[in-house]
């Protein structure tokens, strides 16, 4: 009798589990959909004139305070960030010198954090972040503009900078230099990580360098 009682309880098992199958599947592939409408959404506010300058790797913040360093920010600049990620050097320079600030990405998930980020950090009156192609974004009224953009990227974005910045407006580079635009200053130093880094500092001079 035990047998046979539990013999019905394992062909019951069995019968529940097959018509739990089709609700489990149908969970699953509305989750996948959920998925892909989203990944859509997202890739759908993406600029399709916008390439990608560089891959995303988060500037340290050990070198973003020696970039505005070396560019001597103040509160009376206007700091234009290409390129921004998660929006922390337009935020650092607002939250320690009281700067305003823009920071313009082609990823929608890296402006909303940068959003988040300056809400965190009480300057949301100082910066603004934009879902823009960099190569495409009037910087003609910065005093400093930032990169973190490989070397490429720099020389297509440097004809762009020399033609719109006024005379003494600095540009600050991370890593990868402007080609044969002279620097004015270089800042070399082993950052937290333990890597050697440069920093490049450039001053524009009103002369347009192709």
């Amino acid at each position: 009798m035990l047998k046979l009682i539990m013999r019905f309880l394992a062909l019951l098992t069995v019968l529940v589990s097959v018509a739990l199958s089709p609700a489990r599947e149908a969970v699953a592939l509305s989750e996948r959909l959920n998925g892909a409408a989203i990944q859509a959404r997202v890739e759908g506010q993406k600029r399709p004139d916008a390439p990608q300058l560089a891959p995303y790797v988060p500037t340290g913040h050990d070198v973003v305070e020696r970039m505005l360093s070396l560019a001597s920010v103040t509160k009376n600049d206007f700091v234009v960030d290409l390129g921004c990620g998660d929006g922390r050097i337009p935020i650092w320079a607002a939250k320690k010198y009281g700067a305003r600030g823009l920071g313009v990405d082609i990823d929608p998930v890296r402006i909303s954090e940068a959003k988040a980020n300056a809400k965190k950090d009480g300057v949301e009156h100082l910066v603004e972040f934009r879902l823009q192609d960099a190569l495409k974004t009037d910087v003609s009224n910065a005093t400093v503009v930032t990169t973190f953009l490989l070397s490429a990227s720099n020389l297509r974005l440097r004809p762009i900078l020399t033609r719109q910045l006024k005379p003494g407006a600095r540009v600050v580079t991370n890593t990868f230099s402007m080609g044969d635009w002279q620097a004015a200053k270089t800042d070399t130093f082993e950052d937290a990580t333990g890597r050697t880094r440069t920093v490049y500092l450039y001053v524009a001079d009103g002369k347009v360098r192709q």
